[in-house]
């Protein structure tokens, strides 16, 4: 997955959080819409580190195809 893809993969989760947050408003969330709600929370962190690992490699003339994804326990103890 290229820079461009893990953009859009985060445009398309943050797009579905902002619907979920609207019906959450109007007539609140079901427990299947808050467990959504919760794996998209954790894929949008999972993302972020994958793009900053594969922007710190590149800026360290490393190859960024060489970033993984961390598991959810891990990325979830990041301070925003």
């Amino acid at each position: 997955m290229n820079d461009a893809e893990i953009v859009d993969h985060i445009d398309k989760l943050v797009a579905e959080e902002h619907q979920l947050e609207r019906e959450h408003g109007e007539q609140g969330l079901s427990e299947e819409q808050r467990q959504r709600l919760q794996q998209i929370e954790v894929q949008l962190d999972q993302c972020w580190d994958l793009l900053r690992q594969r922007r710190a490699l590149r800026d360290y003339g490393e190859d960024p195809r060489e970033a993984e994804v961390r598991p959810p326990d891990v990325v979830e103890h990041y301070q925003q």
